[in-house]
């Protein structure tokens, strides 16, 4: 017997349960019991409402965040698919700044290529040559993840609607285009303090981190919405994403591309970018 796909009712009282979990900084039960567990459909419809009411209130997107491409994230949270959600300026971290946990439910934190496009992905083939082409340059990258939902007791439909559990990002230096970095070939280790936690490389990301951009360019198209020149796409986990707590200070460094890295306090310091 077939269920009855979620209404507009149930997307909404979703998306309210996620509104109300950042505001009262209480995270909040699953959304599956109201939009499912895997209908694509419905959770992206209460992350296309979370966007808009941000937007309403003044805000301003900046890119996408690619996430589930690692089979080590993957495994961490049972899925078996790559998903995407929303950046917004006011999520950006200088490099080597300072976030406050007070700010974040139970963040994690992990290391990516990022990708700053010159060129829109809106039109055409969207095969490999274009996908290259219309990348300005890569930058080392950290992104620190945070689930509204209680424990990340996160099924696809959950974390999609919660923006890809996205809370925050930071972008390293320097630019590097990709006339001499190969983002399949880079390697990556993550160090808390100076322990390494987290390690892997491009392969793990979608088999190639172009790869991962590819499928969001189409994805992205798809929904109505595509990539446009001057957006920062993540590219996706290259490695098993790390707690965070305050007191922290985490290092990444790729291969071919240098290092990024931001620190955790307990109050509110300086470093967030509005």
């Amino acid at each position: 017997m077939n269920e009855t796909p979620p209404g507009d009712a149930a997307v909404a009282q979703a998306a309210q349960r996620l509104l109300d979990a950042a505001a009262d900084h209480v995270p909040c039960p699953p959304v599956r019991d109201l939009i499912g567990s895997d209908d694509v459909k419905a959770a992206y419809a209460v992350q296309e409402l979370l966007t808009a009411r941000r937007l309403e209130a003044g805000g301003r997107v900046t890119g996408r965040k690619i996430g589930l491409t690692s089979p080590a994230v993957q495994q961490q949270l049972g899925v078996d698919q790559p998903d995407f959600g929303v950046l917004f300026a006011d999520m950006s971290v200088d490099d080597g700044g300072s976030v406050p946990v007070d700010g974040l439910l139970q963040p994690k934190v992990e290391a990516e290529i990022a990708f700053v496009l010159g060129a829109d992905l809106a039109e055409g083939p969207l095969d490999d040559a274009q996908i290259r082409a219309a990348v300005a340059y890569a930058v080392p990258a950290l992104e620190i993840v945070d689930s509204r939902i209680a424990g990340w007791d996160i099924t696809f439909g959950d974390t999609v609607a919660d923006n890809g559990s996205s809370a925050l990002y930071v972008l390293g230096a320097p630019a590097e285009p990709l006339a001499g970095f190969e983002p399949v070939e880079a390697e990556m280790t993550l160090k808390r303090h100076d322990e390494t936690v987290s390690g892997g490389n491009g392969a793990a990301c979608l088999g190639d981190p172009l790869t991962a951009l590819a499928w969001l360019a189409r994805t992205a198209r798809e929904f109505g919405d595509p990539l446009r020149a001057g957006q920062v796409v993540l590219s996706g986990a290259l490695g098993p994403m790390v707690p965070a707590a305050a007191g922290d200070a985490f290092v990444a460094d790729i291969s071919g591309l240098g290092s990024v890295s931001v620190r955790f306090h307990a109050s509110s310091p300086e470093g967030v970018s509005a």
